[in-house]
């Protein structure tokens, strides 16, 4: 796997985890407010209910009205939306947060509301509760406060006993205060739950356990939010891999086709898709297969048509032999046969090297070899055997310090060779090898002062066993994988083999171009 496709991938699960955390804030926030709306209305519904009970609300020495901002309003001066006062109608407890706390409001009878304004809620709750529980077991005789205590308990919703025993007492700090003010609210060691202390008349201790505050992260919250994050998680990685299991078999599907023999059967890689490296990768080998069975096709081909020549001579050349009875003529027809023999073994190493280096190419030790002596020993051994020829060699000035190379020299050597010797088979004359090196590349050009190559064609003579419709025929000898092999070979040292006009002689031009140096991790 490429650094690439991890990568995409860690980023869509970063873009994925970003959306699930909007989603469960979005989540969390939404749920809260209606969950925190329900718990404002719910938790002083009883006290409301109590107060909707009083007989004579209205009275002076009423216990809300010393502390709390508590008042019988009508309904139209309240001016209310329309959703509030029709929950009214319905005989609901509203509770309305405002800019300094809450008001709640409750049916009053004849058009009246009863409203209390409390500035923490859950503390002023607590201790209106906790007032109309004192002043009841304040009324009460000792022996009915135990009764009453827990009818009052049933009515307000809240938890009322005696305290009575040292390890029930609270801490000394709240004992003071509720020997000072008679009622306490006071909050657990935890700072959640909230209590009321207070003292009655006759010095007796009360103690009053309140609901629970509402609490954001309750245990239904976490249940919630874990079930949506693992529900949005799963079904996107279903979705993920579905895409990624979708790619894979239309890849196995191709891989189906080439193997019934649909070569040109090719995966369809979309850039947006996590296995379109592996698309492309698929497709180069494909590409490359197709490229080998097809070499494999024209390369069994034109060995058949090229085999046929020399072995009708050779067949040929027996039968003169068996009625020939010249000596002269016997020993001609012997060193034609061997003639035709050894052109049969030229043309069967040519095609196993050129086999060789197309379909996977040698195992190349690259070493570090001079150039500019390769191309001196070439020019030297073809001038030899052209001495009709003039074959020189032209170093640029500056080559040879950038002269070492990392090389196969053997065949970099036949490169040059290749190139040197065709050019001299079309040459009127002159074969020039000019060489130039400097610190990042090597480049070789061949040029002649032959007809040259139509450009049309520059591409046409690297393939194999190719011909051409001019002087470049049959009659001026080779087989037509020269060139091809010098590609090969330039392409396994990473560089290109490209043809062109010699502008200084008049013919073609072969240019050879490959990197000087090779990373340490090309070198096989």
């Amino acid at each position: 796997m490429s650094l690439t496709f991890f990568l995409k991938l860690y980023a869509r699960f970063a873009g994925l985890m970003v959306l699930v955390m909007l989603l469960c804030v979005a989540l969390f926030v939404g749920v809260n407010a209606v969950r925190s709306m329900a718990w404002h209305e719910h938790f002083p519904d009883p006290l409301m209910r109590w107060l909707q009970a009083e007989p004579d609300l209205n009275a002076p020495e009423h216990w809300l009205h010393a502390g709390y901002d508590f008042r019988i309003v009508d309904i139209n001066e309240l001016k209310l939306a329309p959703l509030v006062e029709e929950r009214l109608g319905y005989d609901q407890v509203v509770s309305l947060e405002t800019g300094v706390g809450y008001r709640v409001l409750a049916q009053g009878g004849d058009g009246k509301v009863i409203q209390v304004r409390f500035e923490e809620l859950y503390r002023g709750v607590s201790e209106a509760t906790a007032m109309i529980v004192l002043r009841h077991l304040d009324a009460a005789m000792p022996d009915d406060r135990a009764v009453l205590a827990k009818q009052l308990g049933e009515a307000l919703a809240v938890g009322i006993g005696r305290v009575s025993e040292p390890e029930t007492l609270p801490s000394d700090e709240v004992l003071e205060q509720v020997l000072r003010r008679g009622v306490v609210f006071f909050r657990d060691d935890s700072g959640g739950v909230g209590h009321v202390l207070m003292q009655l008349s006759d010095g007796e201790l009360f103690r009053i356990d309140m609901a629970r505050p509402f609490d954001p992260w309750a245990l239904p919250v976490i249940v919630l939010l874990v079930m949506a994050v693992g529900g949005v998680l799963a079904v996107v990685l279903v979705l993920a891999l579905r895409e990624v299991d979708n790619n894979l078999r239309m890849v196995e599907s191709v891989v189906v086709r080439i193997a019934r023999g649909e070569m040109g059967a090719r995966v369809e890689s979309g850039s947006g898709t996590l296995v379109s490296r592996l698309a492309a990768s698929f497709n180069g080998m494909a590409e490359h297969i197709q490229r080998l069975v097809q070499v494999q096709r024209e390369m069994i081909h034109a060995v058949s048509h090229e085999l046929r020549t020399p072995v009708a001579r050779i067949r040929f050349g027996v039968q003169m032999i068996e009625n020939c009875e010249d000596e002269k003529r016997l020993e001609k027809q012997l060193e034609g046969i061997d003639g035709d023999i050894q052109e049969l073994d030229e043309l069967i190493d040519e095609i196993l090297t050129y086999a060789r280096l197309e379909q996977g190419g040698p195992v190349f030790s690259l070493q570090e070899g001079s150039v500019t002596d390769l191309v001196r020993q070439v020019v030297s051994e073809q001038q030899l055997i052209r001495p009709a020829l003039t074959i020189e060699a032209d170093i640029e000035e500056g080559s040879e310090q950038w002269a070492m190379a990392d090389i196969e020299p053997r065949y970099i050597h036949r490169a040059i060779q290749n190139l040197v010797g065709n050019a001299g088979r079309y040459a009127a004359g002159r074969v020039r090898v000019h060489c130039h090196i400097d610190e990042d590349n090597c480049r070789v050009d061949v040029e002649d002062d032959g007809p040259g190559i139509p450009e049309s064609d520059w591409e046409k003579v690297f393939t194999a066993f190719a011909r051409l419709d001019d002087s470049r025929t049959r009659t001026s000898g080779g087989y037509g994988l020269g060139l091809s092999i010098v590609r090969r070979i330039l392409y396994w040292h990473g560089g290109q083999a490209f043809v062109g006009r010699s502008e200084r002689l008049g013919g073609a031009r072969f240019s050879l171009v490959w990197p000087r140096k090779k990373p340490v991790d090309a070198i096989v």
